[in-house]
């Protein structure tokens, strides 16, 4: 397999043109970064990646982690993304400055990043735990936690994990039993278990830093009640040696994709000597977590997206090698004594490699729009700005960890199917990413709660303010789109679509406005789907519209068939994406309550 797994003009393209990275790089805040020292880190990680990530994808899934003997065996690869990813500042790389970090804006972590997921899925997540737990302590911490963990954690001496999920409650944290006892020291006593745990333990580290959630005795019941606890794996003595924290690895989770990321089962406080240290006021633990959270969403995002780059291109390989069967001509017919073609001229195939290319392509333009959002909400100069791009940072967040995840999975299975019955062997790499990208539909919150949470509370909040200000970022597209004639049509069709959505969302909203949040809520996966089609259409149309200008200037950079190519898979787009919107809108708009659950069961045996 040729060692290629994205496109880096592609990346550049989408992360310096369409997104216009030289926006959040001429904030005061970056003012100790320039362009070329961006590309240099972008370049190292590049290199890192094709040295350390991709030649280990196949291998790692073929000896997976496991649990022997007690302890967790990982592919030796992890200890090179911890420390060798610490030193390259994969890790500390969006900190800031005061924190131990480089300082980079969030659009360039998330570029650099995105190559790391192509290269091999299994490994970045180790780093990005590590990451989103430092940031929560520092963000949310005492001094002493502060400097006690994260200089270990950035630098990827230390890794750190997310402990929310435990076996009685799965998603439902208001269910959490495990418990916080305080302890004369300032210490707390921790007891319980969780699963689930990514990256949870491994014998390449010395320490693992675990971001636990637990109640404090006495504490109010549900998600009121759920505090935050550094709770290490070893305890630090005064003399900096470690002893054990009395928190046990109980098992591994065997998995049908992403087998040499590991997924363990821990155990608190069984011999009752597990002691955490609070993070923050008590009761507050689930907004806390919900920092970490967020941006373990757009990284999950990105990595579904990783992966469909990865898996477009394997497909392409194999359709520019593969030769069956012969063109047919306009007639219908075909002459058998002619060669057989390649199967890239053959429609059906054409279409699945463009749609692979489509979801790829619009899903990586997602992941750094959403990011640039997230470098503005805290760079922007004026108050009011920054509280817009927040409010469009919550807007996406949703979308932007669950479109490339499931658009990524249906991309994927036409990369199956383009090899034909060779997609379904281990001896091509297409069965893995099909594997592996099925898990990215569950991290961080599944499909239907990443549904709710868009429908059931970000397109209404603050009286449907981030969605007011995300149709004002339509307009501006519209509008320049209109001044082109090429895309007058498509620009025509978009508007109608945003209209369909406002028809949509104001005839859900009447069920909200009723009390009947139950039936607001019903198929909020259906929404989900629906809005993210308007939303990638938005976006596609603002590359096409964009592709266009540089075409009329010409000195964009980049080629005419180049950008010629954005504007045809804005077009496919529209014609095979975007037009199932009305088919959704139909059944979103149709008021019958077929999946509540009262009247005739349908399920029951």
């Amino acid at each position: 397999m040729a060692n290629k797994y994205f496109d880096a003009k592609t990346l550049g393209f989408y992360l310096k043109y369409i997104n216009n990275l030289s926006e959040v790089m001429s904030k005061p805040y970056y003012a100790d970064h320039d362009m070329e020292s961006m590309d240099m880190f972008i370049q190292s990680v590049n290199d890192f990646a094709d040295k350390e990530l991709f030649p280990y994808f196949q291998e790692m899934d073929e000896q997976p982690c496991h649990f022997k003997d007690g302890k967790i065996v990982v592919h030796p690869q992890v200890e090179k993304i911890m420390k060798q990813g610490g030193e390259l500042g994969i890790i500390a790389a969006s900190v800031p400055f005061e924190e131990g970090g480089l300082q980079m804006p969030y659009m360039v972590y998330t570029a650099a990043t995105f190559i790391l997921d192509a290269a091999n899925n299994h490994l970045p997540g180790y780093a990005g735990l590590t990451l989103g737990a430092a940031d929560l302590i520092l963000n949310f911490g005492d001094e002493d936690l502060k400097t006690t963990y994260t200089p270990n954690m950035l630098a990827g001496e230390w890794a750190g994990t997310m402990c929310l999920t435990e076996p009685q409650a799965g998603s439902s944290l208001s269910d959490i039993t495990t418990s916080a006892k305080p302890n004369d020291d300032g210490s707390y006593n921790i007891k319980g278990q969780k699963i689930f745990i990514s990256g949870g333990d491994h014998e390449y580290l010395d320490n693992f830093v675990h971001l636990v959630l637990a109640r404090v005795e006495g504490a109010p019941v549900g998600t009121k009640g759920i505090s935050l606890f550094v709770v290490p794996k070893n305890r630090i003595e005064d003399d900096n040696s470690l002893i054990s924290n009395d928190v046990q690895t109980a098992g591994d989770f065997q998995k049908l994709g992403q087998r040499g990321y590991c997924t363990t089962h821990l155990i608190f406080g069984e011999k009752d000597n597990c002691k955490g240290w609070i993070v923050g006021q008590e009761n507050k633990g689930l907004k806390y977590m919900f920092l970490m959270m967020n941006a373990a969403r757009i990284a999950v995002g990105r990595g579904a997206a990783g992966i469909v780059s990865a898996g477009y291109f394997a497909s392409l390989e194999y359709a520019n090698e593969r030769k069956q069967g012969r063109k047919l001509n306009d007639q219908g017919k075909k002459n058998s004594a002619e060669e057989q073609t390649l199967i890239t001229n053959h429609p059906d195939v054409r279409r699945m490699l463009m749609h692979q290319k489509t979801i790829a392509e619009g899903s990586l333009n997602l992941i750094l729009l959403t990011s640039k959002y997230a470098d503005l909400s805290k760079t922007a100069e004026e108050v009011e700005e920054r509280e817009r791009y927040k409010l469009l940072l919550e807007l996406l967040t949703p979308i932007t960890k669950t479109y490339p995840s499931e658009m990524g999975l249906q991309a994927i299975s036409n990369g199956v199917q383009v090899l034909g019955g060779y997609g379904f062997c281990s001896e091509y790499i297409l069965q893995q990413y099909y594997r592996d990208i099925r898990i990215f539909s569950i991290y961080e919150g599944t499909t239907g709660i990443q549904s709710l949470d868009l429908l059931g509370r970000k397109v209404l909040m603050q009286n449907g303010a981030a969605l007011s200000h995300l149709m004002n970022e339509f307009n501006v597209t519209l509008k320049a789109a209109k001044t082109q004639n090429s895309l007058v049509a498509y620009a025509d069709k978009l508007e109608s679509k945003i209209q369909l959505a406002q028809k949509v969302i104001g005839h859900l909203a009447g069920f909200a406005q009723q009390g009947a949040f139950l039936k607001f809520t019903a198929d909020a996966n259906l929404f989900m789907e629906f809005f993210s089609h308007i939303l990638l259409g938005w976006m596609w149309l603002d590359t096409a519209s964009k592709a266009c200008k540089a075409l009329e200037s010409n000195d964009s950079g980049y080629s005419q068939e180049f950008l010629e190519s954005k504007i045809k898979l804005m077009q496919f787009f529209f014609k095979y994406e975007l037009s199932k919107t009305s088919s959704l809108a139909e059944s979103l708009m149709d008021d019958k309550t077929i999946t509540l659950p009262t009247g005739v069961d349908a399920i029951a045996d």
